[in-house]
């Protein structure tokens, strides 16, 4: 964890530090009031709603952060950062303080490498739960054991992993505008869940994309899993895939089962031929979609036009019609 020199000029009462610094910062004063500026939704209270977004605070928290995280919950509440933007392996924020510029705040983060991120898509294409999942704009909380399985947690696994820096004199870290920056972007992850994974390296087009095509891959053109009556050893399980340039994938769901079964004729099969192959299981897995699913598959809006708070108010015009 880094940060600038953030040692004050002589006489400079390096408003928006902290007061109890050793005396350096007992001048300071009050944040300029903004308009315009994004909003943290949650007025009282814990910050933050799905799983991945309280898991990410969970763990800011447990680098001993946590006390010095609350120093930015008011600001995050009054709109003092007025930008935020996510980009691979880097979040980057404008927050006002009480001086006339706004500071600027930087939080990088490691992204994975390509070859893990292919690892990481082909464990997900292997299981369909996970590909619909992240087609319906969600993630599943088994989503942080793949990664973990892969040997690249999902979270960061130290505060060493976090570069933090912000243009203000305070020396803390984080500083009140640093932490501010932290809340709104736990909100963003709960606006779009994809900007985490954003975050890390992987965007929601690249990476449903590769879904597609890798699930696609697990079987042939015809549409039909490819299998054979004589190969039952530990390949009988992986289909080769037909988009050029994509990996074989490990085979999933009906595939899996039908490929170690040997290829009976029909004619020798047609008083079976409505039964399964196999025993079926007493309650299939069932996929639940809140009503809105097209508020998560588009994102967040910009913040011209309401940006995360505006999602709100039509997720929860959305739920209220569902109930309807």
């Amino acid at each position: 964890m880094t940060g600038p020199d953030r040692t004050p000029p002589p006489g400079d009462p390096a408003p928006d530090g902290d007061a109890g610094a050793a005396g350096r910062f007992a001048d300071f004063g009050r944040p300029r009031r903004v308009d315009g500026g994004l909003k943290a939704r949650s007025t009282r209270g814990a910050i933050g709603v799905s799983w991945w977004s309280r898991r990410f605070l969970e763990v800011l928290e447990s680098f001993a952060l946590g006390t010095r995280l609350t120093r930015g919950r008011s600001y995050a509440r009054k709109g003092q950062v007025l930008r935020l933007d996510v980009t691979p392996g880097r979040v980057e924020a404008t927050v006002q303080g009480s001086r006339a510029e706004p500071y600027r705040v930087g939080i990088e983060l490691p992204v994975f490498p390509a070859a893990l991120w292919e690892r990481v898509e082909r464990d997900l294409a292997a299981q369909a739960f996970f590909s619909a999942r992240l087609l319906a704009g969600d993630l599943p909380a088994e989503l942080e054991e793949v990664f973990a399985d892969a040997g690249a947690p999902l979270f960061p696994s130290g505060v060493a992993e976090l570069t933090q820096r912000c243009s203000c004199p305070d020396f803390a870290v984080p500083c009140k505008h640093l932490a501010a920056t932290f809340y709104l972007l736990a909100e963003a992850f709960d606006a779009d869940p994809f900007q985490l994974l954003h975050w890390r390296g992987r965007g929601r087009a690249e990476l449903l994309d590769r879904l597609r095509a890798l699930r696609a891959g697990a079987t042939d053109p015809a549409g039909t899993p490819e299998r054979s009556g004589s190969d039952t050893g530990a390949t009988a399980g992986v289909i080769a895939g037909s988009a050029a340039g994509v990996q074989p994938v490990p085979a999933a769901g009906a595939a899996r089962v039908l490929a170690a079964l040997p290829a009976i004729p029909l004619d020798e099969a047609v008083d079976r031929f409505w039964l399964p192959p196999v025993p079926l299981p007493d309650r299939p897995p069932t996929l639940a979609t809140g009503p809105e699913l097209l508020l998560r598959q588009l994102g967040a809006p910009a913040p011209a036009i309401g940006g995360p708070g505006l999602l709100e108010r039509l997720r929860r015009a959305y739920r209220t019609f569902g109930r309807s």
